[in-house]
């Protein structure tokens, strides 16, 4: 299994291009399963949690090739072959549940198990259920499975979410694309990856309005075509490199990047006197006056605080000047990356889901365990900053959603290093 060795103490220098969001992808492949003609994506990231949807959606009968190095995604599903998304690659991953809302609006059937993914809560999708249920789906939940028919096909639907949800609206704006008559949802999530998904199926034939609003309206057509979609640049990679400079010194240009991807992140960094400036092509970043500030935020739907930032911002305000206050709104169990933090010397104290940070002077390398996703990539910047070596274990979480990081941080000058056991 392999590991990351971090040798911290250098301050970097350079570019870093930032990757396809896995989000908006692991959204948009699924798509293909509404339409027998082409669906294209370019600029993909090269990502285990892509590599597992291939494997799902090939076991449905899509055709899936990989040109250009794994950048272009070139899908077809000409005929859907099983309706049955089994355990065994469900449970490596919570997005599969998104190939429910297609396989129901295209065959009126569809056998998906109950997802898997981080351990970071419970994120049930009886949104996703309740929604489909909404439209005319009938579902039977045994053994670890939804069994949903709708054999009728989908109908138009009102449906208003009691809590804002980025999986279920993906899923049923996917799924009222070929519903009959018009579909309404209501406090839908507005995040850039649902906007990329609404422009997608835009270019597919679909009529879709209101992305990037909390009300989407949906009018059914009879089939969607197919299309060639770039993916959205990652917020989340970006957001997470740019603790790279902020937490190690030094200054990078993250190329591809836009702060619109990233406000309230981005606002957060200038408020902790971290430079956040527009250039030509991207942004750069650098810390200001030496020691960051301690600034208080909480976790939010978009546009808020974006809760697959707080592990990575935590990590930074362990060294701020001052006490810092994160509290985590959306999911009840991310806190999990604190006890190796404080393994490396920070001092953090946690109050249900509130975590109180005092900044330290410094912190020193130690072995630590990744726990999920972007806890992973929390300890990796910590290891940046920190005296001497930290061994991050368990990175199989890392490469779920980061390409290669430590060749994009060592190409700016981290001393870091993958080492396989």
């Amino acid at each position: 299994m392999d590991k990351i060795i971090v040798t911290g103490g250098a301050a970097l220098k350079g570019r870093i291009p930032i990757s396809g969001a896995k989000n908006a992808c692991l959204t948009l492949m699924p798509a293909a399963l509404l339409t027998d003609e082409p669906l294209t994506l370019t600029n993909a990231p090269r990502l285990a949690d892509i590599h597992t949807m291939k494997e799902l959606l090939s076991s449905l009968g899509c055709e899936i090739a990989s040109l250009q190095e794994g950048r272009v995604l070139a899908l077809g599903t000409q005929t859907i072959s099983n309706h049955l998304a089994h355990y065994d690659i469900v449970r490596k991953m919570r997005a599969s549940i998104l190939v429910l809302g297609p396989l129901l609006a295209r065959e009126g059937r569809g056998v998906v198990s109950l997802p898997g993914g981080c351990a970071i809560g419970a994120r049930p999708v009886d949104l996703h259920l309740r929604g489909l249920e909404a439209m005319g789906a009938v579902l039977d939940l045994r053994d670890g499975y939804v069994d949903a028919n709708a054999p009728g096909g989908l109908k138009g639907a009102v449906f208003e979410f009691p809590m804002v949800s980025v999986g279920a609206t993906e899923n049923l704006l996917m799924a009222a694309t070929l519903a009959k008559g018009t579909t309404v949802l209501k406090n839908a999530a507005r995040e850039p990856e649902i906007v990329d998904l609404a422009r997608c199926l835009r270019a597919m034939g679909a009529q879709i309005e209101g992305e990037g609003t909390s009300t989407l309206t949906i009018e059914g057509v009879d089939r969607l075509g197919g299309a060639t979609h770039r993916v959205v640049a990652d917020r989340i990679e970006l957001g997470t490199y740019m603790i790279a400079p902020a937490i190690a010194g030094g200054e990078v240009v993250f190329e591809g990047a836009e702060r619109s991807l990233i406000s309230s992140f981005a606002d957060k960094l200038e408020a902790a006197d971290v430079e956040v400036a527009d250039v030509d092509g991207g942004l750069r970043v650098r810390r200001k006056n030496g020691a960051v500030r301690a600034v208080d935020f909480e976790t939010e739907p978009f546009p808020g605080f974006p809760t697959d930032l707080q592990a990575q911002l935590m990590t930074l305000l362990t060294l701020a000047e001052g006490r810092s206050t994160v509290a985590e709104k959306i999911f009840e169990n991310r806190f999990m990356h604190v006890p190796e933090l404080i393994r490396m010397g920070a001092k953090i104290d946690i109050d249900g889901s509130t975590a109180v940070v005092d900044g330290v002077s410094e912190l020193r390398g130690a072995p630590v365990m990744a726990s999920d996703l972007r806890a992973s990539a929390s300890l990796v910047l910590a290891g940046l900053a920190a005296q001497g070596e930290t061994i991050v274990n368990r990175v199989y979480h890392l490469d779920r959603g980061y390409e290669r990081v430590e060749k994009k941080l060592s190409a700016c000058g981290a001393n870091i290093e993958r080492v396989s056991e």
